[in-house]
This record gives structure tokens, C-alpha cells and sequence, in this order.
């Protein structure tokens, strides 16, 4: 597949509107790395950021930072540790999970509104994302927002394209929102408890004044070990002790709780961020499935019994990431029939290419909701060129 790499917007107008006018179709693309998710389409070339490269601004007092699209993630990660900040909603890399390489970049975090478990407290990363500019399928370069937070008026096309998955425009910059980074992180875990009780603790901790960043189950089948429940806190040390004993006593009935500090604690919370934890065996197909807290370990009951699968629970109970036997198709009436009993929507991240092709790897939509989505695909896309059928069939 041809690649085609424009150096900057006025480049990306004219390689899309020529698309445009001779209908053909392009994949968009950043570092490549999360190209295996989604249905795999028929496109002629490939369109791709990883020539727009650079942080254009950065206003540390402003808690605010820009970058092409193209920008590496690690470089933008890279320049708010410099100043003590950071993302807030911890974006996960997928590399070990799908096999892929190239570099996340800072673009396709937008456009696949990719968030990790400080989700629970500071939000998704389409509510960090502040301002995007993009071609769409027209070639028309457009700019939405800007670099403080109320400055949306009208269609807020901000919060439209994140997770839109490149189907509407091709992503040339965007601004987040930043935080400071925590002095200290800490995290308590329980050991033994069942997925009910689990979840449980985690929804006390999460309703709790004590802010947790992080709430996550590993059940005792996931790896054949016993079964562990993390909480994390962050913030000044002082805090942490306090916030870590005050929990602790609010927890008791769950049985002993251990802190855990470093590494150790860090490489349990990227394995849970990255999901990782699930990167083996590689040809085993992978769901993520968000429901209400509460909801999820009666979502995985229902699963279990129809299927053979290992899981774990991040956001409090409310994500589910579990494994399935790729075969047929690979779980998906089952899955989508829990989700249909308990609430939530399912997205089958990764599969064989026949898979993904054969069943709706999205969460379908109820018809006045697709109609909805035909009619900003046909507004932002007339031709159908950006990454067609990707997240649905035929749009």
C-alpha cells in the first residue's frame, strides 16, 4: 500500500481532495500501531502523520501543550516530566497486545480516545483534549477549540473526533490539557477476594474522600496465582500515608491489605494500562468491554458460562478486558448478549483479520443512532475516503 506522508496541513488538503475527486480510499494512519483494530478495509494507500512532528506549544504556567499529530507520545510524555506534568488520563500502548510496532503517537491518542485507569478520576482523553485541527474528507482544513478549556461554541467537533477512529478527518494537531505530576504513588492491595467482593472494595474505595487514581482486579484465573485488588493513591507523600491508613481502615472487612511503592507497583499498573496481562497467548482473540461498575462481575458470570475466557477488571469493575477463543466468531453473541442484559458495549480489539471482517468489532448502534452516524460520515466525508468501513460496514 502506497504511503503518502504530507509535511504539513496544506500538504494533507491537497493528497485528500485529490483522493476525494478520484474516490479512493485511504487508510489513515499514525505510527501504526493500533492498525489492527477496527475491520479491516479495502483502501489504495495509506495516509499517515509521521512526517508532523513537534510540540508547537507549550505554556507550563498555562498547564497546556499542542503537537502535530505525528509527535511520538514518549516525546510529548517526555517534555511535561521535564517541567513535573504529565497526561492526565494515563493513554495506554497497545504495542505488546497487537504485536505491532512503529511509535503511539500523540494524534491517534485523540482519534482513538485512548485512556488508561487514571480514567476514574481524571477523566477520558477526549476530556483533556482541549483543540484539534484536521483535514476532513472534503480537504478542507478545519479548527476546532483552542488552548483553554471554554472556548467550544456550537458543534463541539473537539469531543466529536476523539474516538472517531480517522473516519471523519485526518487528525494534523491537537492540545490537551495537563496536570502536575503526583510527588509520590502509592497502591494497596487485597489478596484472595472473589470478582463480587473485588469489586466491592473497589467501588468503596472509588466512592471514598480518599481519591483514588486506580481501581483494578486481577482474578486468581487470570495467570493461575491468587487473585489481586489494586488501588491507587497519588499525590504528596504526607497525603499518601494518610490517604493509604485511612483506607486501609475503611477496607478492613476485606481481608489484610499490603502498600505497595516503585516498581513494583508501577509495572502492575502498566500491565493493567496496556493489558498486557492478556498479550498471551497472542492468537487468542481480545474484547474490552465497558458496563456500570457494579455490573461487571455479573457480565463475566454470564460470559463464563458460555465461554472459556480469562479476564481482569480496571475503572472500578465498570472496563472488562477478557480473552476468548478466536474461533467462529470469537465469542461475540455471547458477549454481546451479556452486554445486552447488563448494559454497556463491547469492542473486540484484537482478532484475525477474517474475524474482524465477519462480525462487528464496534458495538452496534440502534438504528436512529446509525442513521445519525451515516449522515456526519456523508457531512464530514462525502466521498468515503477516510478510512471507510473501519468502525462500521458501509460508513
Amino acid at each position: 500500500m502506497t504511503p503518502l506522508t504530507p509535511t504539513c496541513e496544506s500538504d494533507a488538503c491537497a493528497i485528500i481532495a485529490d483522493a476525494a475527486a478520484r474516490r479512493m480510499p485511504l487508510a489513515v494512519a499514525g505510527g501504526g500501531t493500533k492498525a489492527g483494530i477496527g475491520r479491516p478495509a479495502q483502501t489504495e494507500a495509506t495516509l499517515s502523520s509521521a512526517a508532523l512532528t513537534g510540540v508547537t506549544l507549550y505554556e507550563p504556567a498555562e498547564l497546556v501543550i499542542a503537537a502535530l499529530a505525528g509527535t511520538p507520545l514518549s516525546e510529548v510524555v517526555r517534555a511535561l516530566a521535564d517541567r513535573g506534568q504529565q497526561l492526565p488520563f494515563e493513554p495506554a500502548d497497545y504495542r505488546a497486545l497487537l504485536g505491532s510496532s512503529g511509535k503511539p503517537t500523540i494524534g491517534a491518542v485523540a482519534a482513538a480516545n485512548v485512556s488508561g485507569p487514571r480514567r476514574i478520576m481524571a477523566g477520558a482523553a477526549r476530556d483533556s483534549l482541549i483543540g484539534v485541527r484536521f483535514v476532513n474528507g472534503r480537504g478542507e482544513a478545519v479548527k476546532s477549540g483552542g488552548s483553554v478549556m471554554k472556548n467550544v461554541t456550537g458543534l463541539d467537533l473537539v469531543k466529536l473526533m476523539a474516538g472517531s477512529w480517522g473516519t471523519l478527518g485526518f487528525v494534523t494537531e491537537v492540545t490537551f490539557k495537563v496536570l502536575p505530576r503526583p510527588e509520590r504513588s502509592a497502591t494497596l492491595a487485597l489478596a484472595g477476594l472473589s470478582d463480587s467482593r473485588a469489586v466491592e472494595a473497589l467501588c468503596a474505595a472509588v466512592a471514598s474522600p480518599f481519591e483514588v487514581t486506580g481501581a483494578a482486579h486481577l482474578p486468581a484465573a487470570l495467570d493461575g496465582g491468587e487473585a489481586r485488588t489494586l488501588i491507587r493513591i497519588e499525590g504528596f507523600s504526607f497525603s499518601v500515608d494518610h490517604r493509604l491508613g485511612e483506607l486501609k481502615r475503611l477496607l478492613a472487612g476485606y481481608g489484610p491489605a499490603e502498600a505497595i511503592d516503585g516498581e513494583r507497583a508501577g509495572a502492575l499498573w502498566a500491565a493493567v494500562r496496556d493489558a498486557t496481562l492478556l498479550a498471551e497467548p497472542h492468537d487468542s482473540a481480545v474484547w474490552r468491554v465497558s458496563t456500570a461498575p457494579a455490573k461487571g462481575p455479573a457480565l463475566m458470570a454470564q460470559v463464563a458460562r458460555a465461554l472459556q475466557a480469562r479476564w481482569f477488571y480496571d475503572w472500578s469493575g465498570g472496563l472488562v478486558w477478557l480473552a476468548t477463543d478466536p474461533a467462529g466468531d470469537a465469542g461475540a453473541a455471547t458477549i454481546r448478549g451479556a452486554v445486552a442484559t447488563q448494559g454497556g458495549h463491547a469492542t473486540l480489539v484484537r482478532a484475525p483479520a477474517e474475524v474482524r471482517a465477519a462480525v462487528d468489532v464496534f458495538e452496534p448502534q440502534p438504528a436512529p443512532l446509525m442513521r445519525v452516524t451515516r449522515d456526519i460520515k456523508a457531512a464530514f466525508d462525502p466521498a468515503g475516503v477516510l478510512n471507510p468501513g473501519r468502525m462500521y460496514a458501509g460508513v
